[in-house]
């Protein structure tokens, strides 16, 4: 007869390898976070430079944006069956391609100088962000155990900050440098090389990720809900509130991001050539990987929603400060936003999901949809700059926070206190 009490042999057997697991997807998600990252700061980079380079206006150049984050809208639903069939790791491989050839299209776009081509491989190179965006923090919520699942993916969002402080630095030479101001075509020119280069770390990623495509083997697969299900599921209180949140925290961070070298340039302010301003940009993503990496230790010990509350109403201080002040108090004021956005993804997500795993897919699915606050508030507040000036349209992103910080404090009463796991 079987003793259906697990050995201790066998039970510490079973937890070493999970946490084997749970090390190698660590290692492996660095790279898909880093270039994440990388990618999502380029693309805001790319807000002033086509600006400059066709002459377009605020609502025109915040295009970039709409096009890039209005995928996560088109795409989640499509996106989130096919991980549902093929698993996490499968789909993560295929988000990596669909990035590199987004990467590739982007570059063809160049060549042509066709402001709609660019529009499309954009939309490309987001789809497969999508992919990423829907499966990775999922892997990690079920490979990690709850209490440190907030805390590895914010340490793994600092990873990803890596990406964005150093796009900028980057960018700034290939968009704004000597070289990419020779000439309209030379300039072009100078636009496809952070790509082509992307799409060759992007290719080797997916064969990584191909490669460990078994790691998951053992573990509860994501299952397919039936449409009344998946209502259910769609329709949870927490889920819809944590979605609108991550709606507000991703708009209002992609704007301050895609604005912040016009506002860096402009006379009232810094009244800095665009090349130092497409570098300071770089001060505002580092402002968040220094808080995601503290973040990753602070959020063991103090309740994720109470900090989450304190980033919220702190950045929304920040931009309201950044709407009246001049010279460098308004430039430190809107840069230092970065570092209040630290935490904010990791721990919106996290608490946002249902309790069933099996679900989250569906769940992530719903958040990352929610990630097309990144393509409405940009446009909304580049409308705004048009006709009530850059500065004042800032009010928009800074109302976000307020709604961030009124989800933070809903959900404190969830909490039993500092670093304990929800009740």
């Amino acid at each position: 007869m079987r003793d259906p009490v697990p050995r201790p042999c066998a039970t510490a057997a079973a937890a070493e390898h999970d946490q084997a697991r749970a090390r190698r997807m660590f290692r492996l998600s660095i790279g898909t976070y880093f270039m994440g990252g990388f990618v999502v700061s380029l693309v805001s980079l790319l807000v002033l430079r086509l600006k400059l380079l066709m002459e377009l206006d605020y609502a025109q150049s915040s295009l970039v944006q709409f096009s890039f984050h209005s995928s996560y809208l088109l795409f989640a639903l499509p996106i989130t069956a096919v991980l549902v069939g093929i698993g996490y790791m499968r789909g993560l491989a295929t988000g990596l391609l669909v990035m590199a050839l987004g990467c590739i299209g982007f570059t063809a776009a160049a060549a042509l100088h066709s402001y709609p081509a660019v529009l499309l491989a954009l939309l490309t190179l987001a789809g497969g962000v999508t992919f990423l965006q829907i499966a990775a923090s999922v892997v990690v919520a079920v490979v990690e155990p709850q209490q440190r699942a907030i805390p590895r993916m914010t340490l793994l969002q600092g990873f990803n900050s890596i990406g964005t402080v150093l796009a900028p630095l980057v960018g700034a030479w290939f968009f704004f440098g000597d070289a990419a101001v020779e000439s309209r075509a030379h300039a072009w020119g100078m636009l496809e090389l952070p790509f082509l280069a992307g799409a060759v770390v992007l290719l080797a990623l997916a064969v990584a990720f191909w490669a460990h495509r078994n790691l998951l083997a053992g573990m509860p697969p994501p299952r397919r809900v039936k449409l009344a299900e998946l209502r259910l599921v769609l329709a949870d209180p927490k889920l819809v509130a944590g979605s609108l949140a991550m709606f507000a925290y991703v708009g209002a961070e992609v704007t301050i991001g895609g604005l912040l070298a016009s506002y860096l340039v402009s006379p009232q302010i810094l009244s800095v050539a665009p090349v130092v301003a497409g570098r300071l940009v770089s001060l505002y993503w580092a402002g968040a990987m220094l808080g995601r990496f503290a973040g990753a230790a602070v959020l063991t010990r103090v309740a994720p929603p109470r900090l989450l509350a304190v980033a919220a109403v702190a950045a929304m201080v920040l931009v309201l400060v950044a709407t009246r002040a001049e010279g460098v108090a308004g430039a430190a004021a809107l840069i230092a936003v970065g570092l209040c956005n630290s935490i904010m993804y990791p721990t919106l997500f996290a608490l946002s999901l249902p309790e069933d795993q099996s679900v989250a897919p569906y769940a992530s699915m719903a958040l990352c949809m929610a990630v097309v606050g990144g393509a409405v508030v940009p446009l909304l507040t580049g409308w705004l700059a048009d006709r009530v000036g850059l500065a004042p349209s800032l009010l928009l992103p800074g109302l976000c926070y307020l709604g961030i910080a009124i989800f933070a404090l809903a959900c404190t009463r969830r909490w039993a206190g500092p670093g304990a796991v929800p009740t």
